[in-house]
């Protein structure tokens, strides 16, 4: 007899023009990700992923690879136009942003979305020296 055989159809990846590209920055590393206006994750990119190891992933230029690496992976899904959402307070705010601009995508909105405490936390007890 023989066997019976199915086939699997092939995952077709959609073409997304227009995406949001989330942006967190802090002190020790940036990550990008990039989504599409519902939220499906179409890329993402940090800068461990891209080879930098200790205290060079929270620099300004690993961000700005990070971002240009995400922005290729992206392109593939046919990402043309982005809204920027920047959240963090890390030195390679400003960095990642060129790393888009340089990779191609054209920037339609950059927010700021860093969460700031409307004095939330106490702070720890003052020290005694």
């Amino acid at each position: 007899m023989a066997k019976l055989t199915r086939k699997i159809p092939k995952k077709t990846k959609r073409k997304f023009s227009r995406g949001l590209v989330h942006i967190q920055v802090s002190f020790n590393n940036t990550i990008v990700t990039i989504t599409n206006l519902k939220g499906d994750v179409l890329a993402w990119s940090s800068a461990g992923a891209c080879g930098f190891k200790g205290a060079r992933k929270g620099t300004p230029f690993a961000a700005q690879i990070v971002a240009e690496t995400a922005a290729r992976k992206s392109f593939d899904r046919g990402l043309k136009q982005a809204q920027v959402l920047v959240k963090g307070p890390g030195p390679g705010r400003d960095k990642a942003l060129v790393g888009l601009f340089k990779a191609g995508i054209q920037i339609s909105l950059i927010r700021d979305i860093t969460a700031i405490p409307h004095n939330g936390c106490r702070p720890p007890k003052k020290r005694r020296l």
